[in-house]
C-alpha cells in the first residue's frame, strides 16, 4: 500500500506528521514516501506541483495532503501560487468526487457556534464535484469590455460549464452513498438564474430515476446556506457544484464546532484518492503546536476504507479519536472550560495510545 504524503504549508506539516504517527502503530504494510507541494515546492523548485512530485502521487494508491498557502505567495503569478498544486493534483489524478463529512461528536456540541439541540447528532455528508465548473472553465482572462455598463473599461472574465457525463457521475456517487445513509440526496444549484445549473438539475433529476429508493430534493445555493444554520440535520447527503461546494463545505464545517474536525476525500474512477483536512494551511499559527490534527487523523481514517481497503484500521482510528474526545482532550479550537486544553503533538500522543490500548485519563 504506497502513500504519497505531501504536508505543504503552514500548519501542514505539524498535522500530517501526526497523521503518519497514527498510520504508523497500526502494523499495516504502508510504503511511505514524502515530496514538497505548494509554497514549499515553489521554494524549493520553483513550482507548486513539481513533475516529480506529481509522478509520485499518479503512481500511489493515496495522497495523503496537508495544507497549501501563504500570504506570501499572494502576489505570485498564478500559475504559481500555492493552491495551484491541488487544482493540478485535482486534475492530473481525474479526482471528480470530494466527500466532506460533516459530524458533529457529542463531545463537541458545545463548540459549534448553533445550540446544542440542533447540532447534535449531525450527520451530513455534502458530496462536491471536483474537476469542473467555473474553476476549470475556458476561456477566462482580462481584457477591454466591448459592451455591458461601461465599454472600454478593464475587465476580468471566467467561464462556467458543466457536461451531462461530469453531472451524470457524480449524481451517481451521491445516490449510492445516500443508499448506505438515510437515502436522501439534496442536490444544490442556482437554477433560477444560472444555465449551467439549470441543466445540472435537468441532469441530476433524470439520473434519479434509477434510484427509486432514494427521495431526491433540489435546493437553490442561498437557501440551502440559509438552511444549513437554520435546520442542518434535515440534510443527509448533499450534492452540488465546484464552487457551491467549496463554499457550503466550509460553513457545515463550522456547524461541528471547528473546522479542524472535519476530514475530506477527493476521489477518482478507480478509487484513487487525496486525502486532506478540510481547513486550509493556517499560517498566523503555523509553528505554534496548537493546531488541530484530528481532521488529518480522520482524512488518514478515510483513505484506508476508500483507497486502501482497510475499514477495521478506519475503524480503529475513528474510535480512539472519540475516545481521546471523551477524555476531555482540547486543541484551543475545540477547547471549553472544563476540558483540558492540550497541543498538536499532545493530541496526536493521545489518538496513538488509544489506538494502541493504553488507557487515556482525563486531568
Amino acid at each position: 500500500m504506497k502513500i504519497a504524503i505531501l504536508p505543504g504549508d503552514g500548519i501542514g506539516t505539524e498535522i500530517v506528521d501526526q497523521a503518519v504517527r497514527v498510520l504508523n502503530v497500526l502494523d499495516l504494510p504502508f510504503e511511505m514516501e514524502t515530496a514538497h507541494v505548494g509554497g514549499a515546492a515553489y521554494e524549493a523548485h520553483g513550482h507548486p506541483l513539481p513533475e516529480a512530485t506529481l509522478k509520485l502521487a499518479q503512481a500511489a494508491d493515496a495522497v495523503l495532503f496537508g495544507a497549501v498557502g501563504d500570504w506570501k505567495y499572494d502576489k505570485l503569478e498564478r500559475s504559481l501560487r500555492p493552491e495551484q498544486a491541488i487544482l493540478g493534483l485535482r486534475k492530473h489524478l481525474g479526482l471528480f468526487a470530494n466527500f466532506r463529512p460533516a459530524i458533529c461528536y457529542e463531545q463537541l456540541t458545545h463548540a459549534s457556534s448553533l445550540k446544542p439541540e440542533l447540532v447534535a447528532g449531525l450527520d451530513i455528508l455534502l458530496i462536491r464535484e471536483l474537476t469542473g465548473d467555473i474553476y476549470f472553465g475556458a476561456p477566462r482572462g482580462r481584457r477591454t469590455a466591448v459592451d455591458g455598463h461601461f465599454p472600454g473599461a478593464e475587465e476580468a472574465f471566467d467561464t462556467m460549464r458543466y457536461s451531462r457525463p461530469e453531472i451524470e457521475r457524480i449524481a451517481h456517487v451521491a445516490f449510492q452513498a445516500a443508499r448506505k445513509r438515510s437515502k436522501r440526496v439534496t442536490s444544490v444549484d442556482k437554477a433560477n438564474v444560472l444555465e449551467t445549473f439549470q441543466f445540472w438539475k435537468d441532469v441530476v433529476t433524470e439520473v434519479s430515476a434509477q434510484y427509486p429508493d432514494v427521495a431526491l430534493d433540489h435546493m437553490y445555493v442561498d437557501n440551502a446556506a440559509m438552511q444549513l444554520v437554520k435546520a442542518p440535520k434535515k440534510f443527509d447527503v448533499i450534492v452540488t457544484g465546484n464552487m457551491f461546494g467549496d463554499i457550503l463545505s466550509d460553513e457545515a464545517a463550522m456547524l461541528t464546532g471547528s473546522i479542524g474536525m472535519l476530514p475530506s476525500a477527493s476521489l477518482n474512477a478507480s478509487n484513487q484518492g487525496l486525502y486532506e483536512p478540510s481547513h486550509g494551511s493556517a499560517p498566523d499559527i503555523a509553528g505554534k503546536g496548537i493546531a488541530n490534527p484530528l481532521a488529518t487523523i480522520l482524512s488518514a481514517a478515510m483513505m484506508l476504507r476508500y483507497s486502501l481497503q482497510q475499514p477495521e484500521a478506519a475503524d480503529r482510528i475513528e474510535s480512539a479519536v472519540r475516545a481521546v474526545l471523551a477524555s476531555g482532550y482540547r486543541t484551543p479550537d475545540i477547547w471549553s472550560e472544563g476540558t483540558q486544553k492540550v497541543g498538536t503533538r499532545e493530541m496526536g500522543d493521545a489518538v496513538v495510545a488509544a489506538i494502541t490500548g493504553k488507557t487515556i485519563t482525563k486531568s
